[in-house]
């Protein structure tokens, strides 16, 4: 499909837009635009976020649901590509990051060709792996 150029963003519900924001900048991310849209429950406050070559949405919808359901699906995590997992789990525990699932990266050597991931969470509760594909 010519039209389609690629990933524009990916949207998080938050229910602390500031928080999010914050997380995200420490890890290297810019806040790009804000915005808001009147919804008939309240204000939804919006922010773009750009980090990691892509742009991620946030969006603290105006009645306090922040983890409620806006859309009909489910982003089950977001995945970053990483040259080199254990240099990047270390940068992420040096900068405070101690969401991670587990203490040790899974390495799946079977899974898409080889694969090593590790995944955290965000403030949102969003889920976030970190994945390194191994050298064929």
């Amino acid at each position: 499909m010519k039209s389609i150029k690629g990933l524009a963003h990916i949207a998080i519900l938050t229910d602390d837009i500031e928080k999010s924001i914050k997380f995200y900048e420490r890890l290297g991310g810019q806040c790009t635009a804000r915005g808001a849209v009147q919804k008939p429950a309240g204000v939804n406050q919006l922010a773009m976020l750009t980090i990691w070559d892509m742009d991620l949405e946030f969006i603290q919808p105006g009645d306090g649901s922040g983890k409620g359901d806006l859309g009909s699906g489910r982003i089950p995590h977001i995945a970053i590509e990483v040259e080199d997992l254990p240099h990047a789990v270390n940068m992420l525990k040096c900068m405070g990051i101690s969401t991670f699932q587990t203490e040790k990266p899974n390495v799946l050597p079977d899974l898409f060709g080889g694969l090593q991931n590790i995944f955290f969470t965000g403030p949102s509760g969003e889920l976030i792996e970190l994945i390194e594909h191994f050298s064929e």
